[in-house]
């Protein structure tokens, strides 16, 4: 018997919030430590370059994840795939927090270190799209979006809770303890999350679609090659249509902190907090929005999602820079506000772009694809930017362009029909 809906909504919850706990607890760290632990001889500003150039390899990763998981998850199910994703990035972020640092075992920290970074991306990589995917194959037809924002508020609930352990060990001891050895304590957690995570995923049933494949005997040898049949044109629009959405985001979530606390002075606990605050308003709006899209369609809320980007985008490190912090709350509770009005309903419309036998393939390289160039090098080039220009302005500029890419993109998008016998959502009327 097949488990109620929102049993499976609820599932693929709670396995995104641990699989983006592993993943932000990584950015986290990024930022705030990292530099001094793995790259000790460098600037701080070289460090924090070299830092971030470690988180951006994870999303280098993911697309090589999304490939993989997507290939067996069209052809043996979206289920094993998921559990597979969950342990290995669990994985991943135990031993992280195992390896010895730079003054330990020199070159080797940091080489170690990317490695594990790689074992991150490729877990996440195949969870992202088979979590969706789970969640929306299960849905009454007039409410996917609303059950597809589920997993979609693993994001941010990964990212309050990977800030709030975070946050926690490092007030429970001096700055010394927690920069020494205290920091590797929310990685070490990460192995007893994911048998939680396990325990629940287990427990859930494969999806009624993919189960449908089967038994009509239309599982594809090469999901991703039938799936790259939608044509070049719409893959490459709605690719572009959701990187702004990600680069936003990461600014946001991770970029912020280095930038707050080194060129600003802001306080450390202070600005995880704020970003965990801001990270509630962005979890707690995701039903509203999804809600919306099932009610009166998303076309236009994604399209109205995109140009709030690119305003508050412009506007943000502008507030940011008065070093008020009561304006600074304002500058990232909006993002809170505003990131998810795109974010809720972008897994959903970039799997209505592929027939269902090879949803698993096609969305989860253009979800994996949009993370990289989105969220992956937002804070390696904002850091570089600002390294070379000394102001925010370039990082300013940088943002307000790719999210008028993403808008001009998503314009374009909702124009398209539907591809013949592919079953994408004609976004004018349906969802």
């Amino acid at each position: 018997m097949a488990p109620p809906p929102r049993k499976v909504a609820l599932a693929t919850l709670t396995g995104a919030t641990l699989e983006w706990y592993d993943f932000f607890l990584y950015g986290t760290a990024s930022a705030l430590i990292f530099n001094k632990q793995f790259f000790p001889s460098l600037s701080p500003a070289a460090g924090t370059l070299a830092a971030f150039s470690t988180f951006a390899v994870g999303f280098v990763a993911r697309p090589l994840g999304g490939l993989v998981f997507g290939h067996f998850g069209d052809r043996v199910g979206r289920k094993s795939m998921l559990v597979v994703s969950l342990v290995l990035m669990g994985i991943g972020s135990t031993l992280i927090g195992a390896i010895p640092n730079f003054a330990a075992i020199g070159v080797w920290a940091p080489i170690l270190l990317v490695a594990l970074r790689v074992v991150q991306g490729i877990g996440l990589g195949g969870e992202n799209a088979g979590a969706n995917l789970m969640a929306m194959e299960h849905a009454p037809s007039d409410q996917r979006n609303r059950y597809a924002g589920f997993p979609q508020m693993g994001t941010p609930a990964g990212l309050v809770l990977a800030n709030t352990v975070f946050l926690l060990t490092s007030t429970a001891m001096s700055p010394a303890a927690f920069s020494a050895w205290g920091w590797r304590i929310p990685f070490l957690l990460s192995a007893a999350l994911v048998v939680v995570g396990l325990v629940i995923r287990l427990r859930v049933t494969e999806t009624p679609t993919f189960a449908t494949a089967v038994d009509r005997h239309d599982i594809v040898r090469f999901p991703l090659r039938r799936a790259l049949s939608v044509g070049a044109g719409r893959l490459v629009i709605t690719l572009l249509a959701i990187v702004a959405n990600s680069a936003v985001a990461y600014l946001f979530m991770v970029f912020t902190l280095s930038y707050g606390t080194s060129q600003l002075g802001l306080g450390r606990q202070f600005l995880v907090l704020a970003v965990t605050g801001a990270s509630v308003l962005w979890l707690a709006t995701i039903p509203l929005w999804t809600a919306v899209a099932d009610r009166r369609g998303r076309r236009t809320m994604f399209v109205v999602g995109s140009l709030a980007l690119m305003t508050w985008g412009a506007a943000f490190f502008p507030l940011l820079n008065t070093g008020d912090p009561a304006v600074v709350l304002l500058a990232l509770a909006g993002m809170g506000l505003i990131i998810p009005i795109t974010h809720s309903v972008q897994g959903a419309i970039v799997a209505d772009t592929f027939p269902a036998n090879v949803r698993y393939s096609g969305s989860s390289l253009l979800l994996q694809l949009g993370a990289l160039l989105g969220g992956g090098l937002a804070p390696l080039i904002s850091t570089a930017l600002l390294n070379e220009t000394g102001s925010s302005s370039g990082v300013t500029a940088y943002i307000v362009a790719v999210c008028g890419i993403s808008l001009i993109a998503s314009l374009a998008l909702f124009r398209l029909r539907p591809v013949g016998a592919v079953p994408v959502v004609a976004l004018s009327a349906a969802s």
